[in-house]
């Protein structure tokens, strides 16, 4: 790429398309922000590092890109408003922390339906290319481009101390938020929500007994099984869909050779990046856990199918009921297309869970 060029075009877009825009888009062709609420060393931060570093490389630096982690220029809950609005170009998005915001959205998030994390990430692109009312949420109403699907990968139930069996979890405090929360009420445990930053001291301190809807990478980043160590595969799938965002008109501004670059990043982020990344993450993590005190464990599959006759279908009934119906969505529709899209992707998909590691290795 030519800088002459690429510096020509980003000026002719800055003064086009972003001058009705806020001040902060007037540079966007060339510099770029990344917010982020997670620290660098988060789940979903290692696919979002990659692309980032990806885009400066391929475009010959032409892009530049300062990043702001762990909430370090917008508070956790801010960020969709601030794309938005364009006082950030880019961050990652977790619809957990914006149900009212994005309803459509909230018709990912579930557990105990599916296998594997980097199906997932498929299941969310078809769902969001083939379902109009999905997009038209993000493109339209939040004035967002979705750069790309992302998730936690896996959240392991994580305890202070061993349980023997699911019903061990009745009483227990436990963190959890959005449909996590939905989980642990499920199995007889009480839901707590708090935000990540909290969540190690209030464990120290005995106000939780466990923590669910952390994913693995993050909890062992965060350091929570320092005091809990108990972590349990009960066979609840990947977690928590995930977005990178883009303000679209920023995006659409950008030159035709940048935004062919990202897009062809995307491709391969999808085209196996994002298993290559956590495959090695993983694996990582699971000897740093291992080494720190972990144990790896996993529930029966008689228990595993138990949870998940008291969470599915209910989970998705409730969404159905309370979320889609009222606001007018098409649940049923949207639900059968993330049904086909399960099928095609998850019996192929090969991203292991941190347990099936440990017991690999």
């Amino acid at each position: 790429m030519k800088r002459r060029t690429f510096l020509k075009t980003g000026a002719a877009a800055a003064s086009g398309a972003f001058t009705l825009a806020a001040p902060s888009l007037a540079l966007a062709a060339t510099s770029l922000k990344f917010d982020s609420y997670v620290s660098d060393s988060a789940g979903p931060s290692w696919i979002d590092r990659w692309y980032l570093d990806e885009l400066e490389k391929r475009t010959e630096g032409e892009v530049s890109i300062r990043r702001y982690w762990s909430g370090s220029l917008n508070k956790v809950g801010e960020h969709l408003g601030a794309v938005r609005d364009g006082t950030s170009e880019m961050t990652l998005i977790s619809p957990g922390y914006y149900q009212s915001e994005l309803p459509v959205t909230r018709g990912l998030e579930w557990y105990f339906r599916m296998n594997r994390a980097d199906a997932l990430q498929k299941v969310c692109r078809d769902v969001y290319d083939q379902f109009d009312p999905l997009r038209a949420e993000w493109e339209d109403r939040h004035r967002s481009k979705v750069l790309y699907w992302t998730n936690w990968n896996y959240a392991p139930l994580i305890l202070r101390d061993p349980i023997t069996s699911l019903g061990d979890i009745k009483g227990k405090r436990i963190r959890a938020y959005g449909v996590s929360a939905d989980v642990v009420e499920a199995l007889g445990g009480t839901a707590v929500a708090m935000a990540a930053p909290e969540v190690y001291q209030a464990l120290e301190r005995g106000i939780l007994d466990g923590v669910y809807g952390f994913d693995f990478v993050t909890a062992i980043a965060y350091k929570l099984h320092e005091i809990a160590p108990q972590f349990y595969d009960i066979g609840d799938g990947p977690h928590a869909p995930a977005a990178t965002i883009m303000n679209k008109r920023v995006y659409d501004g950008l030159p035709d050779d940048v935004r062919k670059i990202s897009d062809e990043i995307v491709d391969d982020i999808y085209g196996g990046q994002f298993s290559a990344i956590y495959e090695d993450v993983l694996a990582t993590y699971v000897k740093t856990a291992e080494a720190e005190g972990v144990t790896l464990s996993t529930v029966s599959d008689e228990q595993k199918a138990m949870a998940k006759d008291m969470v599915q279908p209910a989970q998705v009934n409730s969404w159905l009921e309370d979320t889609a119906k009222p606001a007018g969505i098409d649940g049923e529709e949207m639900q059968s297309l993330i049904d086909a899209a399960i099928k095609k992707y998850d019996a192929e998909a090969t991203l292991k869970r941190p347990y099936e590691i440990s017991q690999a290795s």
